[in-house]
Parts: structure tokens; sequence; C-alpha cells
């Protein structure tokens, strides 16, 4: 059986207390269930359509490569609530309270900027906006595939929260596998009709860097509110600037350079 179909069920798993009470909720012997996440056997027709039912998934999804299943669980699952605020985050509420609304800008974009860990390649990321009770957050997987190869080196999961104020959004994002990395983006707000690119600098650095902090260009390329998440997700990846699978206008906007007579890296308006 698929490796990987062994792998997606233990990862949805995860997110429940424990297999038996799954096993109790799908009305599957728990001896069997633990076949399927061992591998050694697959469940029928029957119970695979219990099993996406119960999960939210379609049996396509759940058959797929392992580290695109969990890009598309990540981005999928919402933040966990808190009754209340706890004092630090209070901080957020606050600037929530006088941030514009962001509805405009909902929706999923692949995310581009020079990686600051693998030094002249540039990242393609899959991210997504979106809204739960008037507020704004954020979504991003990095699958690091090898430029060569096509091969995954890893996936970076990220989750943050958007403000839009002083007709700038700022993004704040912390890695959440690791718990150990925090970026801050901020971006030129998009005043055109038709929404395309969202242009901005961000901060931040992966500890493979070490200590060394860094900034970069980013920009944000809509891609909708609906769309497969499965092809996104296959297009992201690292990239040399030289192969063409980046178009150039992005390349142009993203290249890290402080003019002459300048101080700091900055980034006009597009």
């Amino acid at each position: 059986m698929s490796e990987d179909l062994s792998q997606n069920l233990a990862l949805l798993c995860s997110y429940h207390p424990s297999i038996a009470e799954v096993c109790r909720k799908l009305e599957i012997n728990r001896q069997q269930f633990n076949k399927y996440l061992a591998g050694s056997a697959r469940p029928s027709r029957h119970n695979m359509r219990r099993i996406c039912d119960f999960f939210g998934v379609s049996e396509a999804e759940l058959l797929m490569e392992a580290s695109l299943f969990e890009g598309i669980i990540a981005i999928r699952r919402k933040p966990v609530q808190q009754e209340e605020l706890s004092k630090p985050l209070r901080h957020l509420d606050r600037l929530y309270q006088r941030s514009q609304k962001l509805g405009k800008y909902v929706g999923y974009y692949f995310r581009y900027f020079y990686s600051f860990g693998n030094p002249g390649l540039v990242i393609r990321s899959l991210a997504q906006v979106y809204s739960e009770d008037d507020k704004y957050y954020w979504k991003n997987i990095e699958v690091l595939r090898d430029p060569a190869t096509g091969r995954s080196r890893g996936l970076n999961k990220y989750e943050g929260v958007l403000f839009y104020l002083a007709d700038r959004i700022y993004l704040m994002e912390y890695e959440s596998i690791e718990l150990n990395t925090i970026t801050q983006a901020t971006l030129y707000p998009s005043h055109r009709s038709r929404l395309d690119i969202l242009l901005g600098i961000q901060t931040g650095g992966p500890t493979r860097r070490g200590r060394k902090p860094g900034a970069s260009k980013v920009a944000l390329e809509f891609l909708g509110r609906d769309i497969d998440l499965r092809a996104a997700l296959k297009r992201t990846g690292l990239f040399d600037p030289r192969d063409g699978a980046i178009r150039s206008e992005i390349l142009r906007m993203i290249e890290n350079r402080i003019e002459s007579g300048a101080f700091v890296l900055d980034v006009d308006e597009p």
C-alpha cells in the first residue's frame, strides 16, 4: 500500500485526541485501522469513503504525496480559538481595533523572494489570507524543492496575522512547526480595481543562517479565492532565476539592490 496514504492518515489522526476515538467515530475496527496506519492494508472502497467524509478530504487528496497533503491540511486548518486574550495578545487586539478591513485581499497568493538560506535562489511559496470574526489571518507553506531534481528538501509552515494601518499592510508570521522564527513584512496595498501583485519589504531569517538577520523585497501574486491547491503546491519550490520559471517582471520587483546614494533597502510602489 502507498506509504503516503499511511502518513496522511497519521497526520489527520494527530488532530484528534486518540486513535481509539477516531475508530469509534468511524465505526472501524481498531485492529483494522492500525493496518491502514502501518501501511499493511488498504481501506475498502466503503471504508475509504467513510474515512474521507469524516476527515473532510477527497480520496485523491488522501493518496497524494505526503508533503503536498500536509501543506493542504495546514492551509485548511483554522487557528485554535481562545476564549479571551492574555495580556501580551491584547496589544494585537488594540491594533485590530484600528485596522481597516482587508476583505479585498482574502484569497491565495504565490509569495516570491530571494531565499535567506539558499543564496541566489528564489522561493515561490503558497500563502493564504482569510478572515474569521472580522480579523484577518495568514498561512504560508514553503515546499523547498531542489531546483535540479524537483525533490522536496523540506517543508516550512507559517501562520500569522495582518493589519491595514496608515495605508500599509503589515504582516507578522511565525514558523509553526519549530516555533523559532518570526517574520515581519510591510506591503503596499492595491488601489486598483483588479488585485494583482502586492510588493513590500520583509525581515527575518531562517535558523540555518545562525543568528544573522536579513531583509529582502517580497512580492505576493494574487491567484484567486478558489484555486486548485494541489496544482498550486506543485508549482512551489526553490528556483534558479535564470531558468525561466519565474516571470521576469517578478524577478525585477524582488531584486535586492541599494541604489547609489541610498543607505537602506526600500521598495517603490508598483
